[in-house]
């Protein structure tokens, strides 16, 4: 053969051979496209279009996940996810409150940290508390393993009216609890016979003031309130802590804004109307509530001048203690899609999936890196910043012990106990929830 035309043959020989080479290189070493997968997501009080952006996101890189998020009323989501795990019928990923570990966690999938389809692990303890306040690992994590991934962290904060505080000649809010007494003296306004016709603050009362149960657990941990014992078999929030009764002098602290007999303190009753109410009719000057209630006061009275403030704390207190309560989502032990499920959610509570959730929902962030961002904003920037002192505690029935705090406030007020009485009998009930709940 000619052998010009040799080396002709041989070059497109070769030519051929490299492009079967690459067609079955590209066919067999480009990993298989997933399967479809639907996923399912329950939650409360978010709506659907805070999720829109992130889910939008998410599915650019895997389209092959279907992502449908339903709310449901609050007053039937517990129970309607309970009976629908029953049922077989339950979600892939919902929303847990902060306190659900020890109440829910035989339903809940724990984030594996080895999957098949990847080498590195899908999201570590480590990078859990570098990426998340302190607070998310106390409520999130049990056994090593992480149950919950934060997208938000709401803290107790003081609303106040700046127009109640000018006449009063308040310059600014109170930032310890010793200014908070002093300030109560100058907004609280008395009728001739002594009753309330103006709050300095809604506090001292259970049922008519909306968070009040959290409002006594925070002032329990800021007073170093042992709040159960160290293995979290029983409660202790009665006992001493090296010699001080620190329970009952936060729960008498509360109370004692309720009782005429106290007239240094008496700023709040029974008789007042629902502390909401009465803040946004201007009839108290200050109350204390989580960032959600922002869009509702504005809504309802978009004159009132009011602003935020940090939760008061001791005077003499070395550390700041606020107090958490927030909804993390976490991914059901019955998802036929667990793996699938906690990849969206390391997305979902990533920088840029977290920041779209909170542009939408206006909430703080529970991200580390997000907090610089929402500091100096006039609305969340006290709350933002909170996240980073915020604590909880274990709780068996979240539901059940604000109902027994309740009862205790309720029965040091109407005198149907002694303070040492009501702490012992609120420890003791909140102590069979915890051993019945580790059965």
């Amino acid at each position: 053969m000619d052998p010009k035309k040799l080396l002709i043959f041989i070059g497109s020989a070769l030519a051929v051979l490299v492009i079967i080479i690459i067609v079955l290189m590209t066919a067999f070493g480009k990993p298989p496209t997933p399967a479809a997968v639907t996923l399912q997501f329950w939650g409360t009080f978010d709506d659907a279009s805070f999720y829109q952006q992130a889910i939008r996101n998410y599915r650019q890189t895997h389209s092959y996940a279907d992502i449908t998020y339903q709310s449901v009323d609050y007053s039937d989501y517990e129970s309607g996810l309970v009976n629908a795990f029953a049922a077989g019928t339950g979600p892939d990923i919902w929303l847990m409150h902060n306190t659900w570990l020890p109440k829910y966690g035989n339903l809940m999938a724990p984030l594996p940290q080895k999957v098949s389809s990847q080498k590195e692990p899908l999201f570590t303890v480590k990078q859990f508390q570098d990426s998340f306040v302190d607070v998310a690992q106390q409520d999130l994590m049990a056994g090593g393993q992480i149950y919950g991934l934060p997208i938000y962290v709401d803290t107790l904060a003081l609303y106040y009216n700046k127009d109640l505080f000018n006449s009063a000649g308040i310059t600014s809010p109170p930032r310890t609890w010793e200014d908070f007494n002093t300030d109560i003296n100058k907004l609280t306004v008395l009728d001739a016979k002594g009753y309330i016709t103006r709050s300095g603050a809604a506090i001292g009362t259970a049922k008519n003031i909306n968070r009040s149960t959290d409002i006594l657990m925070l002032l329990m941990l800021q007073s170093g309130v042992h709040m159960t014992d160290d293995q979290g078999r029983r409660a202790s929030f009665g006992e001493q802590v090296e010699g001080l009764n620190v329970g009952e002098t936060a729960l008498q602290y509360y109370t004692d804004f309720s009782h005429r007999t106290r007239p240094d303190r008496y700023t709040w009753d029974d008789s007042q109307k629902y502390s909401i109410d009465a803040f946004i009719e201007g009839n108290t000057a200050i109350m204390f509530n989580y960032s959600h209630q922002i869009a509702a006061v504005r809504s309802r009275a978009p004159r009132l001048n009011f602003g935020i403030a940090p939760m008061p704390q001791p005077g003499a207190a070395s550390q700041k203690v606020d107090f958490a309560n927030y909804w993390a989502p976490t991914v059901s032990k019955h998802s036929k899609n667990i793996e699938e499920a906690w990849k969206f959610l390391i997305y979902l509570s990533s920088q840029e999936g977290a920041q779209s959730y909170l542009t939408a929902s206006n909430r703080p962030p529970a991200r580390r890196d997000l907090i610089n961002q929402e500091k100096n904003d006039p609305d969340l920037g006290t709350f933002a910043t909170q996240g980073l002192t915020a604590r909880s505690w274990y709780q068996a029935d979240n539901i059940a012990i604000e109902s027994i705090f309740a009862d205790m406030i309720d029965d040091v007020n109407y005198s149907r106990a002694t303070l040492a009485a009501a702490l012992r009998s609120a420890q003791d009930k909140v102590s069979v929830l915890m051993r019945s709940n580790s059965q």
